[in-house]
């Protein structure tokens, strides 16, 4: 059976094809919207011209999806959560996007693990599309293009797009600056094992849930949902929760139990941060960052393809690595010189 999630993946796009290609993923074509997720992926120069161009052609949509990070610990089930979670939201005639950020191979760049072989009925399902990407070595192995890709499936008209990250780590903290909702996915454990979650995680989870909350561990669950729902409580209150947020809840992906609550509590949470207009201040200022982060990465880049500065980089990063200069004071010299007006 074919998988009808993303399609073989084509040539690079050609510069008359934009419009086109821009058509077919506001029509809803998954076909043009794996294209473009490739498009936008691709680290090239032209094709990176060819991206921009694209995702300015749909800027002015204005459609919007609830775009929900997720993370937890290798192990914890997440493409069986995933799975049961979209099934259940497609059930109800919702469409979901699933962007699953997978570890990369340090020699080709490639997925390392395969989330679509992961979540089999999700993958046939019409109204779901799953796209695995390589993290490509980046920081907690969040994609620099993930926030794009989500742009192109809300703009394909998607209703939830869901980002999935790696695993528990500085990760999450971009996940949670590219999404509304962010959603930590942890396993029953005793109380000790609250040591092991970083403090900086608890405190950017509007949701965590225990999972695997079924048969020998379902006690244990509810203890460990206990124990988080306590420390919870002691933390310093959000300005954009309201009353009771965040929450700690059980749920079994392999039951398909608590799935409802948790989206009930999902859309409860949103719906609130939108009446009260946080949702479009945070919309606004993730917008913001992304420009900023995009000017970093963009004079970076330029910079790099100088040759005179290329020189001036490897002169003093050698001059780093045999310790006769500090990284600040290198680093410093070199934004002077590149300060300086030219002759």
């Amino acid at each position: 059976m074919t998988v009808q999630t993303t399609s073989a993946r084509r040539g690079p796009v050609g510069a008359g094809e934009i419009g086109m290609l821009a058509q077919g993923v506001l029509s809803g074509d998954r076909r043009a919207l794996a294209r473009a997720i490739t498009l936008v992926e691709s680290q090239r120069a032209d094709h990176r011209l060819l991206a921009e161009d694209l995702l300015d052609r749909l800027t002015g949509s204005g459609r919007q999806a609830l775009r929900l990070g997720l993370s937890g610990t290798p192990g914890v089930g997440k493409s069986t959560f995933i799975e049961s979670f979209g099934l259940r939201l497609t059930g109800d005639g919702k469409r979901i996007a699933v962007l699953a950020v997978d570890p990369s191979s340090a020699r080709t760049g490639g997925s390392i693990l395969g989330d679509k072989t992961r979540m089999e009925l999700l993958s046939r399902d019409s109204n779901a599309f799953i796209r695995p990407s390589p993290s490509r070595s980046e920081l907690g192995g969040v994609a620099r293009r993930t926030r794009e890709a989500v742009t192109l499936c809300e703009a394909a008209g998607f209703d939830v797009v869901l980002v999935e990250t790696v695993g528990v780590g500085q990760s999450e903290t971009m996940v949670a600056e590219m999404t509304d909702i962010f959603v930590l996915l942890l396993a029953p454990a005793g109380g000790d094992e609250l040591q092991g979650v970083k403090r900086g995680i608890m405190e950017i989870a509007d949701l965590i849930l225990v999972n695997k909350a079924d048969g020998d561990l379902k006690a244990a669950a509810t203890r460990t949902c206990a124990d988080y729902a306590g420390a919870l409580r002691l933390l310093r209150k959000r300005p954009q929760d309201p009353p009771g947020y965040p929450k700690a809840l059980t749920v079994s992906a392999l039951e398909q139990a608590g799935l409802a609550e948790a989206w009930e509590e999902i859309g409860a949470l949103a719906r609130w941060r939108q009446e009260t207009g946080w949702w479009a201040e945070h919309r606004a200022a993730q917008a913001r960052r992304w420009f900023e982060e995009e000017v970093r990465l963009g004079l970076i880049a330029r910079l790099s393809a100088d040759p005179a500065v290329r020189a001036e980089l490897l002169a003093l990063g050698q001059a780093v690595t045999e310790g006769r200069a500090a990284p600040a004071r290198a680093a410093r010299d070199l934004i002077d010189r590149l300060s300086q007006p030219p002759a």
